[in-house]
């Protein structure tokens, strides 16, 4: 059964200058770790030990999703050592920190594919979810095998395989076949480690997300700066493609401007 995305979109934050769900472009980890002599899997490993803090921070500014861009699609094309140690990681992580998080009162998905995850990272991916499934807190998803273009490739196999008629199919209801179907669509997007691309992430969910990009490695991204980020979101104006009163005047705009 799917979830319908318009009941996850009236469950944002009562203020409007603090966004409902902030998707994370983790970068920087490989970076961080060799600028400091180490191995890359080593700044994974303190990227992954972050997460707590970060979640704690927002949930007490009133987030209430936050997305993770842990492993794309695309990240197994990187060297084995690097993609086996990235796997045993998460493991790890999910043993280690999945209590602790249950007793926060944190809610755990997985967002992407599973089928190419070992057996044994299967079933703890799933006992994670099983056990903070009626927490009300925050939300934590985990993107992990994800990718934007396979996310819509499988929602659109999906409408197909259960008969949706073209006539019926909607923007909702399209969402509602989506990994993301339990969440908002992110309010604003954060790419550390000073790159520039949207790199295959929430294609369909972004339309409207503000962006925000910052040249520190995801390790170092602490709580001072994200209250920068959080200031800068609530600064900003969201038109949503809507016309600027201010600046229809008489200059002749039209209603595609002011996106």
């Amino acid at each position: 059964m799917q979830v319908q995305a318009s009941a996850a979109k009236n469950s944002g934050s009562p203020d409007p200058k603090v966004p409902s769900h902030v998707a994370v472009i983790m970068d920087g980890n490989g970076r961080w770790a060799q600028n400091r002599g180490l191995p890359r899997l080593a700044g994974h490993k303190v990227g992954v030990d972050c997460i707590q803090g970060m979640l704690e921070f927002f949930s007490a500014k009133g987030v209430r999703f936050v997305t993770l861009y842990a492993f794309s699609t695309e990240n197994w094309n990187r060297p084995l050592n690097e993609v086996n140690g990235i796997l045993e990681i998460l493991f790890n992580a999910l043993h280690q920190q999945t209590q602790a998080l249950h007793e926060k009162n944190v809610r755990i998905m997985h967002i992407g594919k599973v089928d190419r995850l070992s057996q044994q990272l299967r079933t703890a991916v799933a006992q994670a979810q099983k056990l903070t499934s009626s927490n009300t807190g925050i939300t934590l998803n985990v993107a992990f095998d994800y990718g934007g273009r396979d996310e819509i490739l499988e929602a659109v196999r999906r409408v197909i395989r259960d008969g949706v008629p073209a006539g019926e199919l909607t923007e909702d209801l399209f969402a509602s076949y989506l990994f993301t179907a339990h969440s908002p669509d992110p309010d604003l997007i954060i790419r550390t480690g000073g790159e520039m691309r949207i790199s295959n992430f929430l294609l369909w969910q972004s339309a409207y997300s503000e962006y925000y990009h910052t040249s520190t490695l995801w390790p170092d991204l602490d709580s001072a700066e994200l209250e920068r980020v959080l200031e800068d979101f609530g600064n900003r104006e969201r038109r949503f493609g809507r016309v600027n009163p201010i600046d229809s005047g008489d200059s002749g705009a039209t209603g595609a401007t002011g996106a």
